[in-house]
């Protein structure tokens, strides 16, 4: 007896993508969408929730032709670190500045990963930090504070 067999990871991420690409759909419709040519502020998050839907749909059709391995443990290091650094950021980028700020978030969201040593996840956020502002500050030019009123030398 031959039954189907499918990957559940690529399932569950295929229909994930879908109904989040959905999602953002009809929330951009609210706003006016305008053309190719003379794009309203509904286009742009229009556009990328359909590529969302279609990169979902064809996640979802891998799913059910090839057969996946078991879903392991969850990963909630991980998930903890990875999601505590963006969060830390919003919440401290007006006060510390971006540089502290992106330095600290850097440093949190490297030991999502339990191989990753001290003194490497340090370089890696000081080299992530410099990267960041000589791109942002000084190439494009955007407008914010590099260090905050809670940090005065």
């Amino acid at each position: 007896m031959n039954s189907k067999s499918f990957d559940k990871a690529n399932l569950i991420c295929g229909i994930l993508l879908i109904l989040t690409g959905i999602f953002f759909a009809y929330q951009s419709i609210e706003l006016e969408l305008g053309t190719a040519f003379r794009m309203g502020p509904g286009y742009f998050p229009f556009i990328l929730a359909l590529a969302l839907i279609l990169f979902g749909a064809v996640i979802l059709f891998q799913a059910f032709r090839v057969e996946g391995e078991p879903i392991g443990p969850i990963a909630w290091r991980g998930i903890i670190f990875i999601l505590a650094a963006p969060i830390f950021f919003g919440i401290t980028v007006r006060g510390l500045g971006f540089v502290p700020s992106l330095f600290f978030a850097a440093l949190i969201a490297s030991f999502a990963s339990h191989k990753m040593k001290p003194l490497t996840a340090v370089i890696l956020a000081v080299l992530l930090t410099a990267f960041s502002v000589l791109v942002f500050s000084y190439g494009l030019g955007l407008p914010f504070q590099r260090f905050g009123p809670w940090v005065r030398f």
